[in-house]
C-alpha cells in the first residue's frame, strides 16, 4: 500500500526486455539519487508512475524491476527513459497523508488543459467512461501516483472529465510538471469508492428460511 505523496522523482535510465524481444517484458533501472535506497530490500515494493512493482536487484542508487508486458500495456511513462514519481511501500506507522493507494493502475487519461490560475495549476483530465461513476466532488483520485483532490466532475459522451487544482510545491517536486494537452496518465480510483461500487452492485444475500 501506498499514500500517493510522492518521495522523490528518479529516472528510467535503461529499458532491456527480458526474453530479448519486442513482446516480452522489461527489466528496468531507475536511478533514484533523492530516494533512500537504505532501507529496501530486494523483494520490497516501490511505486512508479502510481504502478506498483517489485524490487529485483539493488545498484549503488539504482534499482531494477522487471514489467511485464500486460503492465506495459495498461500503463503509461514506464518503457523509456525519462523522470517518473517514486513512493516506497507504506508502513503501518507513517502518516496517511494523502490517500490509501494499491499501485493498481486503473486506466489511462488524458490531459485535456493544464495552465497556471493564480499563484497554482488548474488540471483537466479526461478519464475513460468507466471510470466516470468513481469519481466525486472533493474524492480522491491517483494521478501518475500522486494523491489528488477533484475539484468538479463533468460527464461527457466520450468520458468523465475532471479538475484538479495543483498547488505550487506538488508541480515542483513531481513529474506532473512536464505535463501538457494530450498528455497520457496513470489514473486510480480512490480504494474506498471501489469497495463501495462492488457492496451496491452485489446481489443480495440468500437467506435460508428457518427449519
Amino acid at each position: 500500500m501506498f499514500t500517493g505523496i510522492v518521495a522523490a522523482v528518479g529516472r528510467i535510465d535503461a529499458v532491456t526486455p527480458i526474453d530479448g524481444d519486442a513482446d516480452s517484458g522489461v527489466r528496468v533501472r531507475i536511478a533514484a539519487p533523492e530516494l533512500d535506497l537504505s532501507d529496501v530490500a530486494i523483494g520490497d515494493s516501490i511505486a512508479i508512475q502510481g504502478a506498483c512493482m517489485t524490487v529485483v536487484a539493488k545498484v549503488g542508487n539504482s534499482f531494477d524491476v522487471d514489467i511485464s508486458r500486460e503492465s506495459l500495456n495498461k500503463t503509461i511513462g514506464l518503457d523509456a527513459p525519462g523522470e517518473v514519481n517514486l513512493e516506497k511501500a507504506m508502513r503501518p506507522h507513517d502518516r496517511l497523508g494523502g490517500h490509501m493507494v494499491s499501485g493498481h493502475v486503473d486506466g489511462l487519461g488524458t490531459v485535456t488543459h493544464f495552465a497556471p490560475v493564480g499563484e497554482s495549476h488548474e488540471l483537466r483530465i479526461l478519464a475513460p467512461a468507466e471510470l466516470g461513476k468513481y469519481l466525486a466532488y472533493k474524492g480522491s483520485i491517483t494521478v501518475n501516483g500522486v494523491s489528488l483532490t477533484v475539484n468538479r466532475v463533468t460527464d461527457q459522451a466520450d468520458g468523465c472529465e475532471f479538475s484538479i487544482n495543483l498547488i505550487p510545491h506538488t508541480v515542483a517536486v513531481t513529474t506532473l510538471r512536464h505535463l501538457q494537452a494530450g498528455s497520457r496518465v496513470n489514473l486510480e480510483i480512490d480504494l474506498i469508492a471501489r469497495y463501495v461500487e462492488r457492496m451496491l452492485s452485489a446481489p443480495p444475500t440468500l437467506h435460508c428460511a428457518e427449519q
